[in-house]
């Protein structure tokens, strides 16, 4: 990898991502490089498609809902251009891994909702509370119980009360009950995952500086 190609990465990433340090960010590229695995070529102009992407998501942070990891693909690709850059990697990466808590709680809405219109409608609800019920339990939860556990979720989140969960309603009710940041299913890494990725992703920065 070209050194001063990559000086200048560091730079201008570090510009707008201030949870990491310039060497951990210079390490991030490096596995982005390795990742895209596409020889020494400008960084800029290649990505991770979705299922690089997915299978990062399963084996590095633990994910198994194939729909919520389709979203976190989304959510981490901020130009919609169906693959996620360097900039976009390390960027969501600084929210996966060291993200405050408005920041994780707005990456969460940002999964939850998919139409562009910036509401969590009852139908959403009422898809992702099935998939993830799925998920930890195939079978057991009849349509008329999810329905019901939407209800309740509205009830709860839905403060204008026009049937739909905006992103005041999501961050107001995720500041009363922390425990709601997750509640249609998780899209964020558990810790664990994330100490380990950092364990392993900058070990070199720490073995030098001993």
């Amino acid at each position: 990898m070209d050194q001063k190609v990559l000086k200048r990465l560091v730079e201008s990433i570090s510009k707008s991502v201030n949870s990491f340090k310039k060497s951990e960010i210079e390490c991030l590229i490096r596995i982005f490089h390795n990742l895209v695995g596409r020889g020494d070529i400008k960084l800029a102009n290649v990505g991770l498609d979705r299922n690089t992407f997915r299978v990062i998501l399963h084996s590095v942070f633990g994910m198994t809902d194939d729909v919520l990891m389709n979203r976190v693909f989304f959510a981490f690709d901020k130009d919609d251009d169906n693959y996620i850059n360097v900039k976009e990697w390390v960027k969501g990466l600084s929210v996966f891994l060291r993200g405050t808590f408005e920041e994780k709680l707005k990456f969460c809405f940002e999964v939850y909702y998919f139409n562009g219109d910036g509401y969590i409608s009852r139908e959403r609800i009422y898809d992702m509370l099935k998939n993830s019920l799925h998920q930890q339990s195939p079978g057991e939860e009849t349509d008329e119980e999810i329905r019901e556990l939407v209800d309740i979720a509205l009830k709860k989140m839905d403060y204008d009360n026009d049937g739909k969960i905006s992103f005041a309603d999501f961050e107001k009710a995720v500041k009363e009950d922390r425990l709601l940041l997750e509640v249609f299913g998780p899209c964020l890494p558990e810790a664990k995952s994330c100490l380990d990725f950092e364990a392993l992703a900058f070990q070199h920065i720490l073995t030098s500086s001993f």
